[in-house]
């Protein structure tokens, strides 16, 4: 791999053709870059060259009407939900813009960035993952092939759903070139109680809150540590000692006034704080997109557990600054990235059910362990077939998620 890779960038569907057809004659691998935010998230890329889309701009499509949005690749997450927002629409899943967090501004998250690591934010225990809300793409495979798959209306999906397929792959597959999502409307309100609690404590509430009849979109649980480290809680004066479970809640202004009560009186043994909307917005957006650990030195480890595992999950960790969110399905850790530390939260994995990924770490880490879950023998075998099917050559992002594949 050369150490200063010669950069190929296309401004169309066609010109990835041309770039892959190249890379077949050669033998040549390249690493695919869209906004670049997350470059430093998987294994290092065994690369010749980088393939550069980031031309790939612009919405194609938007009926509010159908409830679809259509755009290239390389848009900016900013530019949809900006757009989306006019007509008081959104994406579903909280698309998480993780820029900060590998150093990068913030607003620089891409369509293909998102679909590509699977990034969804606090609203995946409600609306699920990116994969639930895509319906159609345009990529280019390793055949330079140019690829129509899905479609642009919401319907069942038959056969093989390989928009779905796309998300979480890490570009290994194919060169997305366009994206074609459901969108949904913006709810009128939103609020979330704050309820001050320990961690054994707060995760049970919120799982609790999660069977109440209040439809909750986003459950988080912030330890003493986390909320100090959170500029939105700080800024919203969240002082609540030794931590904050923290329930959101959507609707119009009557209906969510009567969520709130449920709420408060459900956990009337706690000490609770109501944030209101701007308050709402900022600090669950700032949970999902992981910027608590933005601008702090520290490797990041994401520990995805049964909810019920999670305390005690978290305890075994030993993780000093650590925060968990979809009902404590996911938490966030700052762990040294090392083989005892990859070892010892494989075991918790392990023992609970679940994963555990290296999210952020130097290049000799990333390159010296898993960064994601290894695969059973038998999993293994069906991915290197996938990844045969769509990349026989292995043109695209190769390593970033398995060695040499």
């Amino acid at each position: 791999m050369s150490s200063t890779p010669e950069i190929d960038v296309a401004r169309s569907e066609d010109d990835v053709v041309a770039a892959v057809r190249a890379a077949m004659e050669t033998g040549s691998a390249f690493e695919i870059v869209s906004g670049g935010g997350k470059r430093n998230y998987g294994r290092p890329v065994e690369a010749d060259a980088i393939l550069d889309i980031g031309g790939l701009t612009g919405i194609l499509k938007y009926e509010p009407e159908e409830l679809v949005v259509s755009a290239r690749a390389a848009t900016r997450l900013t530019e949809i939900e900006f757009a989306l927002a006019a007509r008081q629409q959104m994406l579903g899943f909280s698309p998480a813009d993780w820029s900060a967090l590998f150093g990068g501004n913030a607003g620089a998250a891409t369509l293909a960035g998102t679909v590509a690591t699977n990034a969804c934010g606090a609203r995946r225990v409600k609306a699920g993952a990116v994969r639930d809300h895509i319906i159609g793409c345009r990529f280019v495979n390793g055949s330079a092939e140019a690829i129509k798959a899905g479609g642009s209306v919401i319907k069942n999906v038959t056969g093989f759903d390989i928009p779905k397929l796309m998300s979480g792959a890490f570009g290994t597959l194919g060169v997305l070139t366009e994206l074609t999502f459901r969108v949904v409307p913006k709810p009128a309100r939103v609020a979330s109680l704050a309820l001050s609690c320990d961690a054994e404590d707060g995760l049970r509430a919120l799982r609790e809150a999660a069977r109440l009849p209040v439809d909750p979109t986003g459950l988080s649980y912030l330890p003493e540590t986390a909320l100090a480290a959170c500029a939105a809680a700080r800024a919203a004066n969240v002082n609540l000692d030794p931590g904050a479970a923290l329930i959101r809640v959507e609707g119009p202004g009557e209906a969510l006034d009567e969520k709130l009560v449920i709420l408060k009186k459900t956990f009337d043994r706690f000490s609770a704080q109501i944030l209101d909307d701007a308050a709402t917005d900022a600090l669950f957006r700032e949970i999902g997109d992981g910027t608590i650990f933005a601008g702090r030195e520290g490797d990041i480890w994401r520990l995805c557990v049964p909810p019920s595992e999670a305390h005690m999950a978290a305890v075994l960790t030993r993780a000093q600054l650590w925060y968990a969110d979809w009902a404590g399905g996911l938490i966030w850790l700052r762990l040294d990235a090392n083989e005892d530390t990859a070892r010892h939260l494989r075991g918790i994995t392990a023992k609970y059910g679940g994963h555990a990924t290296l999210m952020r770490a130097n290049v000799d880490a990333r390159a010296r362990l898993a960064v994601f879950e290894p695969e059973p023998p038998a999993r293994a075998a069906i991915t290197a077939s996938v990844k045969a099917a769509f990349d026989p050559q292995r043109i695209f992002n190769r390593g970033r998620m398995v060695e040499e594949l």
